[in-house]
């Protein structure tokens, strides 16, 4: 009963897979692709050019060195390559090495009159051939190939699409969840865009790699979403809160990272929303974690998190001024924030108080994710 019940399992699957690659093949279909045949036999050109025309758009080369001219102009257009691999200057290998790292998508095949095992384990290994075909040539063969190629290319690359599509509408839902969560509280409308934007200013000052940026938009957006589950009325309460209102209040970082970590793509930022309401000086919660055992992208958070409830208004106190909020930051250095990062921040202060004054403007400047990864807000 349990193999034919893996057998359907395994039937429901290839089916799903084969539906999906029709649909990527499909949105394609009507598309007509750019071939570039390189071969520096006129004859030779010629009989490919008239094996692969109609159903292509044909460019041809007589040389390497022609050929990476036309790659360079056209290399986005290039679906797939046909290379001799015996030319003067510069060999099909040579020529297809140059490509692969920068079109690495384009397919290629590569056309030899010797069966040569170094040729042939050089070109998969480097080039990353598609196809190694033996001259002469069946036309027949040559055109299911291609075909072949043309298929792959179009997986590829639709699949990549799809990938960034679907990357898209997670940042967008992010991003969403951030403004949901920032509508709990009339005060705190845009507090979540202002903190990813100061910490992503402080971020970029520090020469942070691309990866940590992308996160600590990402933690920065959602660093407040433990709030969800606390009672509105503490929120907004409009006094100070009781003790027992602030023990609740405290618990929204430890409910952050349990929302969090259970989505994989998230996971490894979990741990910085727990820990942004940490200090320099181990009396922050929920750990009491202390100096450099905090995450940085933590630290970052905090100092930008802190300033913005400073300088908003709040259903207990009015704002304060700029001027007022940095010489805060100024005073707890070294005790509430890690003195390096709170220096930066004031260095910086002409920035965020830019930031601060036009949120919107500024954030399309610093966002990594609109434009590093060319997510749409």
């Amino acid at each position: 009963m349990e193999t034919n019940m893996d057998c359907l399992k395994e039937s429901q699957a290839e089916f799903l897979n084969n539906s999906i690659e029709q649909v990527l093949l499909a949105s394609s279909a009507n598309e007509k692709h750019t071939i570039l045949i390189v071969d520096d036999e006129e004859n030779n050109l010629q009989l490919l050019k008239r094996t692969l025309r109609g159903k292509y758009d044909i460019l041809t080369a007589h040389d390497g060195k022609q050929a990476l001219e036309i790659v360079s102009d056209h290399g986005n257009d290039i679906s797939l390559i046909v290379s001799d691999q015996r030319m003067p200057e510069m060999s099909g290998t040579d020529f297809l090495k140059k490509i692969s790292k920068t079109y690495p998508n384009i397919i290629k095949i590569l056309l030899t009159g010797q069966a040569d095992t170094d040729i042939m384990v050089e070109s998969i290994n480097e080039c990353q051939i598609y196809q190694y075909i033996l001259k002469p040539f069946d036309p027949i063969e040559l055109t299911e190939v291609v075909k072949s190629g043309i298929n792959k290319f179009d997986l590829s690359n639709n699949k990549l699409e799809m990938l960034k599509d679907l990357r898209e509408l997670f940042y967008k839902t992010i991003k969403s969840i951030s403004s949901a969560l920032d509508a709990k509280d009339p005060y705190t409308h845009g507090h979540s865009l202002r903190v990813t934007l100061y910490s992503l200013i402080l971020a970029k000052e520090l020469g942070l790699d691309d990866i940590t940026l992308e996160e600590i938009e990402t933690a920065g957006l959602l660093h407040d979403i433990g709030k969800v589950g606390i009672p509105q009325k503490i929120l907004c309460k409009p006094g100070k809160l009781t003790d027992e209102e602030f023990e609740i209040m405290k618990s929204h970082p430890e409910q952050g990272e349990k929302i969090v970590k259970k989505i994989k793509k998230l996971k490894i930022i979990s741990n910085w929303l727990k820990t942004h309401h940490e200090r320099w000086d181990g009396k922050g919660y929920p750990l009491g974690l202390k100096g450099e055992d905090i995450p940085i992208s933590a630290r970052i958070i905090a100092i930008a998190d802190t300033y913005d409830a400073m300088t908003s208004t709040r259903s207990y106190r009015k704002a304060l001024d700029h001027a007022t909020a940095i010489a805060e930051i100024e005073r707890c250095a070294g005790s509430q924030f890690d003195p390096n990062l709170a220096s930066l921040f004031i260095k910086n202060q002409d920035k965020i108080l830019a930031a601060k004054e036009n949120p919107n403007e500024y954030y399309e400047k610093y966002s990594y994710l609109k434009n590093s990864l060319g997510i749409n807000f």
